[in-house]
This record gives C-alpha cells, sequence and structure tokens, in this order.
C-alpha cells in the first residue's frame, strides 16, 4: 500500500528532547533518539532480550538503555551490555537510515543500502530567514492516499472549510492538471473576488485592506509518495495576482507531509511558511492555531470516509475532472510499488 525505499518525515527534534521516542512507520516500529554526539539514531523497537518495546526505556550517556531488564543497546543495533549478564552475542536489531534535515527528522523504511540522504528534497522555506514556519502534527485513522486526495483537490474547502478558507468561487473555478518534472500539479487561479475570513486576516496581518476584490491563488505540487507544497494566497486585484508585487500580496506555502503509520493509519505534519513579516513570531502562532483548527475539520470526514471505504471494500471510487490530481498521484504511487516489488523478486531469484 506504501512505497518504503524512500524517505518519510518521522517525527520533529523536539519530539527526542528528553526521552526516546516509539513511533510505527509503514508498519516498521521505530524506536528514535539521539547518541552520545547528538546526532539522531533509529532503531527497531524491539529489546532482543525479552521483546520490550525500547522506546519505554531511556538515554543514558547517548547509549539506549531498555526499560524492562537495562539491557543497552549500540546505535549500530548490537547489544552492548545487560548488568550482571553475557549479552553481547545477542542477535542485532534491524537500524534504519535517519537523516535531521528542514527541522524535521526523516527515516527510510526500505533496503538500506538504497538511502541516499541527496534524495530528501530541498525547501527554501526551511532554509531562509526571510521565511517563517508553524505548525503542528494530526495522527489520522485513514489510508494516507485519502489526505492526498484531499488536498490534491481543493474544491472540498467550499463545504468543510465554509467558516475559514472555503467560498463559492472554489468551486466555479476550473481546475488545471498536469504531471512535470516528476510531480503532479493542480492550479486554480481566481479573479476579483472578496477574500474568506483566513485570508482577510493575513491581508490585514500585512498591512493590507481586507474589504477590496482579489485575486486569489491556489497551486498543489506533489511529489511521491508523500509531500505536498501548497502555494496559496491572495492580492488586491488588478495588479498581477499570483504574479503581483509583494506590497499588493498576502501569500504563503502549506506544508503537507503524510507519513504512513499502516495501511489505515498516518502521520500528518502540517503547516504554513510566509515570506511577510517572517521575524512576528505572533502572527506565526495566531497563523498556525487558525491553520490547525482547519486541518482539524479534515479529520472526521477523512475517518469517516475510511470506515465506510473498509466497511465496503467492494465499492468503486467514482472519478470526476477535480480528482485528475489525486489519480495521477496514485498513479505514480502505483509506479513506485511496482518497481519496489520488481526489486524484491529480482533479489529473491
Amino acid at each position: 500500500m506504501f512505497p518504503k525505499n524512500t524517505w518519510y518525515v518521522a517525527c520533529t527534534p523536539e519530539d527526542i528532547v528528553e526521552k526516546p521516542l516509539g513511533r510505527q512507520i509503514c508498519g516498521e516500529n521505530i524506536v528514535f533518539y539521539r547518541d552520545a554526539s547528538g546526532v539522531v539514531v533509529a532503531l527497531e523497537d524491539f529489546c532482543p532480550h525479552r521483546g520490550a518495546p525500547l522506546s519505554l526505556g531511556y538515554v543514558d550517556n547517548g547509549r539506549l538503555v531498555c526499560g524492562y531488564h537495562g539491557l543497552v543497546m549500540g546505535s549500530d543495533g548490537k547489544t552492548e551490555s545487560m548488568p550482571k549478564q553475557r549479552v553481547q552475542g545477542f542477535p542485532c536489531v534491524r537500524a534504519f537510515p535517519v537523516v535531521e534535515r528542514h527541522g524535521f527528522i526523516w527515516v527510510w523504511t526500505g533496503e538500506a543500502s538504497l538511502a541516499d540522504p541527496a534524495d530528501i528534497p530541498h525547501f527554501e522555506w526551511a532554509n531562509s530567514p526571510d521565511w517563517a514556519y508553524g505548525g503542528g502534527l494530526y495522527h489520522i485513522h485513514c489510508d494516507y492516499r485519502l489526505m492526498i486526495d484531499n488536498l490534491m483537490d481543493l474544491t472540498h474547502e467550499t463545504y468543510v472549510h465554509s467558516t475559514s478558507i472555503g467560498q463559492k468561487e472554489i468551486d466555479e473555478t476550473p481546475v488545471k492538471t498536469k504531471v512535470e518534472n516528476g510531480e503532479v500539479i493542480t492550479s486554480r487561479y481566481m479573479e476579483n473576488i472578496i477574500a474568506p475570513p483566513f485570508w482577510q486576516m493575513a491581508l490585514k496581518a500585512n498591512d493590507l485592506a481586507a474589504d477590496v476584490p482579489v485575486d486569489r491563488w491556489q497551486i498543489c505540487r506533489f511529489t511521491p509518495p508523500s509531500h505536498i507544497m501548497i502555494e496559496v494566497g491572495v492580492a488586491h486585484a488588478g495588479h498581477g495576482g499570483y504574479h503581483a508585487d509583494e506590497k499588493y500580496k498576502a501569500g504563503s506555502v502549506v506544508v503537507d507531509f503524510i507519513t504512513p503509520e499502516t495501511e489505515t493509519s498516518m502521520w500528518y505534519f502540517w503547516g504554513m511558511a510566509r515570506n511577510f513579516k517572517p521575524d512576528d513570531a505572533d502572527l506565526t502562532d495566531k497563523i498556525r492555531q487558525g491553520q490547525g483548527k482547519i486541518f482539524s475539520e479534515d479529520l472526521e470526514m477523512l475517518e469517516q470516509q475510511q470506515r465506510n471505504l473498509s466497511a465496503y471494500p467492494e465499492r468503486k471510487l467514482l472519478k470526476l475532472d477535480i480528482d485528475a490530481g489525486g489519480v495521477q498521484a496514485r498513479r505514480m504511487l502505483d509506479k513506485m510499488l511496482k518497481q519496489e516489488r520488481e526489486l524484491q523478486l529480482g533479489s529473491v531469484g
């Protein structure tokens, strides 16, 4: 259901400050912690002694100690010691490739020899002082592909987010879909409309009038297997819309990292990066709270959708032109899964 020979966002650095973190990713139970030099380590969350989760233990001088009987693990997955016991001959647990980058911790759950940190995408918003970022995490009980569908077809905003970012013009404006440079891109441009409440707030925050007509844009970029960056914003009408001078607009990038947990659950790292007033911490927090509320409105819909699909697996989902982005994304995922199956068959043969 999900590719494994790829990098996924696993957690944030703040998640492993005080104690190890146990998290299931792509069906793999993994424990994350820092070694004595501060480098992130990812091991199978399984003590080779009695099978206890290593994440229930603690870190002592950079070494992971099992919380059940005090067995000490090395960062390579080898058992180092245990009080009054000879354990050096214990079998190793699996060590996963892991990288800290862009303010997140990334893990590779597939064949370790194929992991190349250079394959982790570059994000300008995460590496420039001209940008501010705020976000959070939701644990959602649905197939991660349902979230991809959700984000690649923003017509649902009119109905699910009617009090914040939704408006009828989204339905009324055609969406364009294309596949380019390994990405699926959907775009919608709305002209001479009134900004919805969230964007009125953003205009005011950027010292712009919020009660005048605007041009609005939504450009969704899906990079397989599960990263979606969405350029969104509004500009005072008549000044070029998406290409308007910065003094006429408020724009940002909606950041979406979608990490499968199981076939019917996922970790959703959401956030928003903006390149206006990046030093305004209060504004960052205000936008983060507003966006968190918006995304929370999707949770019930997605989880109930998953319950229906699980109850009626024989039913086929229907496709309309607004679904083109999600359909193309799923085709990319199917291609990745096919390549992984062929690789596994080749290694067996």
